[in-house]
């Protein structure tokens, strides 16, 4: 154990000796996680939108105003004209047009089907799926108040309109904002990237700095080596995660509703495997060049397929089936579980042992790899 606290000492020396190791360290998990808090934003509001009224009437002012005062549209522009419509959406500076023909008004007071064209902008489809669904949705809610008038008018002859009300509850996160999904997550990707990054450039340094070998050729035993050049990035991982909830409690107002000490403890199972990914491409990385450029090659495809911005049960069945050979989705589960509803290991005991096993597996063949390249 002695032996190992020395190379542990070592490794804090070394990192205190780099002055650009410690900003990257612990400041650059702050920044990120309040830069992507703000900008990885799902929620739509404010879609520009362009209206060319060609009815001008009561009616048609009233059919647009059920738009404008829910928050999701902004009238961009007025156009007098069809086809000045064209120049708004290929400018990008319009996602949504209504077109309103003339004698629409007179069509909605006779009680005739009334047409207005809606073009979308397509490109950005979350937005162009969001104000498309929105705006079905209000002009169902104006032909359905349309018609419950058209019944008042005739309620002294016994006709009722049917009506069914719903009323919705949202768990977990009433406001739906996407901060409240995103943070939590950000922090399963922090991790991630913190402790493979740091564990691959840390031994591969040694590698390039040709004090590698020395340490080869000392009586220090493989697995004190291991162990003494992991624990410092458990150590740094740890302090990563008391970061973050101090973030995400103070600045996004998101505190932890489960254990905060259950937290810890998976995280800390989470790291076996980043752990063990960091130290597998440490030993196939000739440099730090190599290392930083493998790092990534294995952590990006984790996070696309994690579940993180692009929801699982949307992918094609077979890359489905790949995601489960992920640990940061499982990891995904159990911060989300923790932070937003409260729960605790009864329910994430299988995301737990699912992540000990990978962890387990992933370490064991990695320490292997290690141990035979000191050999």
């Amino acid at each position: 154990m002695r032996t190992i606290l020395l190379i542990i000492r070592k490794e804090f020396s070394q990192l205190r000796r780099d002055p650009r190791m410690l900003p990257i360290i612990f400041l650059s998990p702050i920044l990120q996680l309040i830069i992507l808090g703000y900008a990885a934003n799902l929620d739509v509001r404010d879609i520009p939108t362009v209206v060319c009224d060609l009815d001008r009437t009561a009616s048609s002012r009233d059919f647009l105003s059920n738009f404008f005062n829910t928050g999701l549209f902004t009238l961009k522009a007025n156009v007098d004209t069809p086809g000045d419509v064209d120049a708004y959406i290929e400018k990008v500076s319009g996602s949504l047009a209504f077109i309103i023909p003339r004698g629409f008004g007179e069509k909605v007071k006779s009680g005739k089907t009334a047409q207005v064209q809606m073009i979308v902008d397509g490109s950005e489809s979350p937005s162009a799926t969001v104000g498309l669904n929105s705006a079905v949705m209000i002009v169902a809610k104006y032909s359905r108040n349309i018609l419950i008038e058209k019944f008042e008018r005739f309620k002294f002859l016994g006709f009722r309109p049917a009506a069914i009300n719903s009323e919705v509850r949202v768990w977990y996160n009433p406001e739906l904002l996407s901060s409240k999904f995103m943070v939590p997550g950000i922090l399963g990707m922090l991790l991630m990237v913190m402790t493979m990054m740091l564990t691959s450039m840390g031994i591969v340094k040694e590698k390039e700095a040709g004090t590698m070998e020395q340490l080869i050729v000392t009586p220090i035993k493989p697995y004190q080596l291991v162990l003494g050049k992991l624990l410092p990035f458990v150590f740094i991982g740890l302090m990563d995660v008391m970061l973050t909830i101090v973030v995400a409690t103070f600045w996004f107002r998101i505190p932890v509703k489960g254990s905060v000490a259950l937290l810890f403890g998976l995280s800390l199972v989470f790291m076996i495997s980043t752990l063990g990914l960091g130290l597998f491409i440490s030993t196939i990385s000739r440099n730090q060049q190599q290392a930083m450029m493998t790092a990534v090659f294995f952590m990006m495809p984790m996070v696309i397929l994690s579940g993180f911005v692009f929801p699982i049960e949307n992918m094609p069945k077979l890359v489905q089936f790949v995601t489960y050979i992920v640990p940061l989705r499982y990891f995904f589960v159990i911060i989300r579980g923790l932070f937003l509803k409260g729960v605790g290991i009864g329910v994430l005991w299988d995301e737990a042992v699912v992540l000990l096993v990978f962890g387990f597996v992933i370490l064991t063949l990695s320490v292997r790899r290690f141990r035979k390249m000191l050999a």
